[in-house]
């Protein structure tokens, strides 16, 4: 019987709800790096922006 119960046939396997651990937790250097990519991006569009926007107020 406890085959049954275990069989995956049924569609979308059950996943397993992530518990939170301070202790597990993305370390500090991690995030700073992550959050100095996103703002790199950041830069990048909008510089990408006013290049755009200034490209077309020249040729228009």
């Amino acid at each position: 019987m406890a085959a049954e119960k275990r069989s995956s046939q049924g569609g979308t396997a059950l996943k397993r709800r992530h518990k939170f651990n301070p202790k597990r937790g993305p370390r500090p250097q991690v995030l700073a790096n992550a959050n100095r990519t996103v703002v790199w991006a950041a830069c990048v569009v909008v510089v990408a922006f006013f290049v755009i926007v200034t490209v077309n107020a020249l040729l228009f």
